[in-house]
């Protein structure tokens, strides 16, 4: 057996640990009821259509279950929705600030990317003081970020105009490294085991995987799977190392097994996908932004979400 083989064997094994670790915390995860197969994986309107703006991106899932996407009503705001699809606005970013990916850390603040101005904002959930937690004037922007679980980002920085991107670490004190350079990088995600980075060029169609070291490094980056058609955009896994992807233009969301089979592709109502994100008070309700409509999406699925779990746990 080949160093490579053996090492795409420990990763697949961690996954199913951390998997079923995170899927027994809570309890009550465990004992999840369960979902009718006429309910499942079927696309139905969330918010009404033109509820948001056509920058509608970055949806993230609060722990009490709040709903939070960029642009409600306009450029530079964050709109909250309620479990029951009613939206409304949260706050205004900064004058000349627009987000784009949102996530939550460990004590549920929450963190954006401001493509605009090359900032990481916070917003303290409390107070709804926003603070600039991270400034990198070297980055095209920051698009999508992802958080591990010692609440490092990493942050997808693509340059559409040259056709080409960046990966970056940003670390708990603001500072920033420079991981990778490739296409045209967006969505980003990290395994439920912490121990994989994934990174998407939605250009190109390709889905990167690198192994992730206990100090947020990359290494063996290798094509993790490729699409024929059509672009993608934001990525989120459950916690069985299933990776959700949307899929710009085409009106899906696709589902990706631990070894990067295509598992499925859920059909939605709009076309431009722009992301993902868990939910739910089992954190089997996946919420899709659609820029063509102007709103969010929802679907049920088998597994809780890798962010939803970690939530669970604090």
């Amino acid at each position: 057996m080949t160093v490579k083989m053996n090492r795409f064997l420990q990763n697949r094994l961690s996954a199913k640990a951390a998997g079923l670790a995170l899927g027994l915390l809570p309890l009550f995860v465990a004992c999840q009821a369960q979902i009718p197969k006429s309910e499942m994986f079927k696309s139905s309107t969330f918010t009404p259509e033109k509820s948001f703006p056509k920058g509608v991106e970055g949806p993230a899932v609060s722990a009490a279950g709040t709903v939070y996407a960029v642009n409600f009503g306009g450029p530079g705001t964050i709109g909250q929705v309620t479990p029951e699809g009613k939206a409304s606005l949260f706050v205004e970013l900064p004058a000349g600030s627009i987000g784009n990916g949102i996530r939550f850390d460990s004590k549920g603040d929450m963190l954006i990317a401001d493509y605009t101005k090359h900032n990481i904002l916070k917003v303290n959930m409390q107070t709804k003081e926003i603070t600039v937690f991270a400034h990198n004037a070297n980055m095209s922007q920051p698009n999508d970020i992802a958080i591990d679980n010692k609440d490092r980002l990493y942050a997808s920085d693509p340059n559409w105009k040259a056709g080409n991107g960046r990966i970056w670490r940003i670390d708990t004190n603001g500072s920033s490294v420079l991981l990778d350079s490739m296409g045209t990088a967006n969505g980003i995600e990290v395994s439920p085991d912490n121990k994989l980075l994934y990174v998407n060029e939605s250009v190109q169609r390709k889905v990167w995987v690198y192994d992730l070291s206990p100090e947020g490094n990359v290494s063996n980056k290798r094509l993790f799977h490729e699409f024929a058609d059509f672009g993608m955009d934001g990525m989120r896994c459950d916690i069985d190392g299933n990776l959700y992807i949307s899929r710009h233009g085409k009106g899906t969301v696709a589902k990706l097994s631990p070894e990067g089979k295509l598992v499925q592709e859920i059909t939605l109502i709009g076309k431009l996908a722009s992301n993902v994100a868990f939910g739910g008070p089992d954190g089997r309700t996946m919420y899709v932004t659609l820029q063509d409509k102007g709103n969010l999406e929802s679907f049920r699925v088998d597994r809780p979400g890798r962010e939803w779990a970690m939530q669970k746990k604090k």
